[in-house]
């Protein structure tokens, strides 16, 4: 596509892009949605029309035409509070949740290379129960320290299913962190894998020569690449998820779960009664 077609043809892309968000039942990165529009062939795998992608997109939210994506950096911070006792009740009543992987014989971690991801792994994954992890590349020693004191204090055999990026570093992120947490039973690399990028026909970008591990990358795998994990369809994602989490799942034990909370519920439902 050339860049005089690309400009002409935005606002059509733009409303496209707007289609390919509300499709998914999740919000989505602006990277995600990105790779989206390259897969599709409407614009081109360059930073430029990525740049222009988030100007115009940033211009069709203001003027409440676009729909919301991730931005996982940015929050308002405010303590909670509530108007009075029987407030704070139906508050408590309405986040009340026990351990709900409370009798898996294993403890689940997800685990992402990059936090903008978390949001949709909460969403795809929270009923479970089941702790996100976001290394945001390699994760500093207090974060380590934090995680490996978590695992201890679960008791059992902990599994960590980890997505990341198909670079030299995105490959090498997972193990440093295995290897200074020294907490896992059992790592499994959910994506991306060199097989995965061919499956699912996932765009490269050229890789950075000046990384100490690109020529062992090149050794595996034949070629300098990097292909980032929003290029991955977040449906297919949440595939990929789904599929690994399920060796180390008891339903049977988490419907014993829920069916504990539920009473837990109705208990303090009785006692809201009392103070309304």
């Amino acid at each position: 596509m050339s860049a005089t077609a690309a400009r002409t043809a935005w606002p059509a892309i733009i409303s496209r892009a707007g289609e390919i968000v509300e499709s998914y039942d999740t919000s989505v990165t602006l990277r995600q949605l990105f790779y989206r529009l390259v897969a599709e062939q409407l614009i081109p795998n360059t930073q430029a029309a990525y740049k222009r992608l988030s100007e115009l997109t940033a211009e069709a939210r203001r003027r409440g035409e676009f729909p919301d994506l991730i931005d996982r950096g940015r929050q308002i911070h405010r303590h909670p509070w509530w108007t009075d006792p029987a407030d704070a009740m139906d508050a408590l009543i309405s986040q009340y949740r026990i351990d709900r992987t409370s009798g898996q014989d294993t403890s689940l971690y997800l685990g992402v290379e990059k936090a903008g991801l978390v949001i949709q792994l909460e969403h795809w994954f929270a009923d479970l129960g089941v702790p996100v992890l976001a290394l945001g590349g390699y994760s500093s020693q207090t974060y380590v320290d934090e995680v490996a004191a978590d695992v201890r204090r679960q008791g059992r055999p902990a599994v960590l299913l980890y997505a990341g990026e198909h670079d030299p570093s995105g490959e090498d992120i997972d193990r440093d962190f295995e290897k200074r947490s020294a907490c896992w039973d059992k790592v499994v690399r959910v994506a991306l894998t060199a097989s995965q990028v061919e499956e699912y026909q996932l765009p490269p970008n050229p890789g950075k020569a000046t990384d100490s591990r690109a020529a062992g990358f090149i050794a595996r795998h034949g070629a300098l690449v990097q292909v980032e994990l929003d290029a991955l369809d977040p449906d297919d994602l949440r595939g990929l998820f789904t599929q690994a989490i399920e060796p180390f799942w008891d339903t049977s034990r988490y419907d014993v779960a829920l069916a504990r909370e539920t009473g837990d519920i109705e208990a303090l439902e009785f006692a809201a009664r009392s103070i309304s």
